[in-house]
């Protein structure tokens, strides 16, 4: 019996995929939900997992678009299984011999004498002060041509020699998407950034003198995420209409807080969404933090996983960005930008201390969100920051990290 095997839908809306990688050979013999290719829709990457136990038979090439719903393989299923190993697989196969390519003998390399110079030749060669004679021709009887002229005088803007080669990759159905989908928020949206900057001690503080027994009863680390994304919640029902978003005519408010978070990927970026964040802890934060980005890392997620937020926090910080202007993952209408945290001096009281100083951005759709709510929230998320305690924990450390 031949199966057919299609494309399943990867989720709603998507009506195609690419074949991103082959993880098997044309005649191989598959196992039943064995892994046997890498597809590639407009959210995410997925395995496409065998129906059947057979002989597969491709369909498709790596690089080809294919339509949900069309048959990218044939799995013939009255096939036996190969006994034993005898048949190595494709990549175990020995490459044939190659015969090896004599070198030339002295007297079959071909030199060329100094000689005389082609016309354009003498004229570069001229103007440069250089001797005709001094120069190796590679025209016929050792005649200098133009070419050789211009290697011979290497100047600002003239190729002189060593690599200049490019290559061309095809980008992924990920990567063209995340693409048109910057220039779309670009494009269509009254993107506007304001900028602020936080002192980090307290959560350094904080961090130094719980984050041993944090991390040996929840088996979590706790890191800087947790402590801006409740800071963003808390912002987000401060002021509603950041976490909004543009529905035609109509402005759409959520009376919950699905935080989506900015994670590179080997496919890309990625932007897996904490579900109602508002009803997390820190140690709640901080697991689901770890579990997405795992995910993602590992080319796992999931389209559902990463669609529906109402907020984005990226966190430039983490590759040494200083200072950024992110753009807003449409169709939501704010994003958070994090940075790197460096010791700055600052006047605390009237006197100059050194503090651990970060930089944050908000970048914000003006059409629905003023000024005075993008740098009210804004300041919302500093005050946060550098008063936790207070703010992020209602003066219970202890029972705010469930210690």
């Amino acid at each position: 019996m031949i199966l057919e095997m299609k494309v399943p839908s990867p989720g709603e809306s998507i009506t195609e995929v690419e074949i991103a990688t082959w993880l098997v050979e044309d005649g191989d013999y598959v196992e039943k939900d064995q892994a046997i290719a890498e597809v590639d829709s407009d959210k995410a990457t997925l395995e496409l997992p065998a129906e059947v136990s057979g002989i597969i038979t491709l369909k498709a090439e790596e690089g080809d678009a294919v339509a949900v719903g069309a048959v990218v393989c044939l799995i013939d299923t009255s096939a036996e299984k190969p006994e034993g190993s005898d048949a190595p697989k494709a990549e175990e196969k020995a490459e044939a011999p190659k015969a090896e390519t004599p070198a030339p003998a002295a007297s079959e390399t071909k030199t060329y004498a100094t000689g005389t110079a082609s016309p354009a030749a003498k004229k570069i060669l001229a103007e440069k002060g250089i001797e005709a004679a001094s120069v190796s021709g590679t025209g016929k009887d050792g005649r200098v041509t133009k070419e050789d002229a211009v290697k011979a005088v290497p100047s600002m803007g003239t190729p002189a020699g060593g690599s200049r080669g490019t290559s061309r990759t095809k980008m992924s159905m990920l990567r063209r998407k995340v693409a048109e989908r910057l220039v779309e928020a670009k494009n269509t949206t009254a993107m506007l950034t304001t900028f602020n900057e936080v002192n980090m001690t307290p959560i350094f503080d904080l961090r130094n003198e719980y984050k041993e027994a944090f991390k040996t009863k929840h088996g979590v680390g706790l890191g800087f995420m947790s402590f801006f994304t409740l800071a963003v919640v808390r912002a987000l029902k401060m002021y509603p209409a950041v976490n909004s978003m543009i529905d035609e005519k109509e402005m759409v408010s959520y009376d919950f807080c699905d935080i989506s978070i900015a994670v590179s990927g080997p496919k890309g970026l990625m932007v897996p969404v904490i579900r109602n964040a508002e009803n997390l802890s820190f140690r709640g934060v901080e697991s689901e933090v770890k579990r997405l980005a795992l995910r993602a890392r590992d080319g796992q997620i999931t389209v559902d996983e990463m669609t529906g937020g109402t907020f984005t926090i990226t966190n430039g910080g983490v590759f040494g960005s200083m200072l950024s202007t992110p753009i807003i993952n449409p169709p939501q209408s704010g994003i958070l930008g994090m940075h790197n945290i460096i010791e700055r001096p600052i006047a605390v009281n009237g006197n100059v201390e050194i503090h651990p100083m970060m930089y944050v951005a908000l970048s914000y759709d003006h059409r629905i969100i003023d000024g005075k709510e993008s740098v009210g929230f804004l300041v919302a998320i500093k005050e946060a920051i550098e008063n936790p305690v207070e703010l992020l924990m209602d003066n219970d450390v202890k029972k705010a990290l469930e210690l």
